[in-house]
């Protein structure tokens, strides 16, 4: 099936590991460029250097407010177009309500919220019809997940931010969605299953909870990303689709 992607252009933020960098991997084999970044100037460079030559990386923080105009500005010196964004950011200090600080919980707000919520609105102001603004959230946007107290408090307010965005770009032929991953195979949830005191089991655990019994890999994660970005979705707005194996219950 061919996706439409050849030649689009998108800024996939947090993409120099784990699910960002796994979506861009496939926008990119799909025929797509992309602007990927991270914090790390070098991580960045490296990542972008993986992908051959459709590939540009980026050194920003989502926190910084000038983070979105200069992204967007990359993306159109070096492919000419902009078609749309991925927001991924690396997940909150794990805790439960009484270990987060409130230093925490400000970081949290301005990478994880308000950081997404600027880059959306900057490329809401950028895009015309065909346009696509997705967010990488998580599976407690539906249900809250155990020791993740911060990120269970700010996923859903994002799922709910892009819902309200999906309604008013609509008009404009502009679409809004979400991925909602659970247990995927990465460097992130390796960490937290390794906080438990036995990590195998925990693993264990997890997977007799989901249908597949098995996690996913970071290529299932990111060829769902690159359908739901690309033209092939293009009646898809609104919609926040799991990517967890069936772990979801519910309808």
């Amino acid at each position: 099936m061919d996706l439409g992607l050849k030649d689009r252009v998108y800024v996939v933020t947090g993409a120099t590991r784990g699910l960002g960098n796994a979506a861009a991997r496939e926008l990119v084999a799909d025929g797509a460029k992309v602007v990927l970044t991270g914090r790390d100037e070098k991580r960045a460079a490296d990542a972008a250097a993986e992908l051959g030559p459709d590939a540009v990386g980026v050194a920003v923080d989502n926190a910084d407010p000038e983070a979105a105009a200069r992204l967007i500005a990359v993306a159109r010196e070096r492919f000419g177009r902009f078609d749309g964004v991925l927001v991924s950011v690396g997940g909150p200090a794990p805790g439960f309500v009484a270990d987060n600080t409130d230093e925490q919980w400000r970081s949290a707000f301005e990478s994880v919220f308000l950081g997404a919520v600027r880059l959306a609105r900057a490329a809401a102001g950028e895009l015309e019809a065909g346009g696509v603004i997705g967010f990488v959230l998580s599976a407690s946007v539906h249900e809250p997940i155990p020791g993740l107290t911060i990120s269970n408090g700010l996923r859903p307010g994002l799922a709910g931010f892009a819902k309200s965005l999906a309604d008013e770009l609509g008009p404009r032929g502009i679409r809004v969605v979400g991925l909602l991953p659970s247990r995927i195979d990465t460097d992130r949830v390796r960490e937290l299953d390794g906080m438990s005191a036995d990590p195998e089991a925990t693993r264990a655990a997890h997977e007799s909870r989901i249908p597949l019994r098995r996690y996913g890999t970071p290529e299932e994660f990111g060829r769902a990303a690159a359908f739901l970005l690309s033209p092939a979705a293009s009646y898809l707005t609104g919609v926040m689709l799991p990517v967890d194996g069936g772990m979801r219950r519910g309808f």
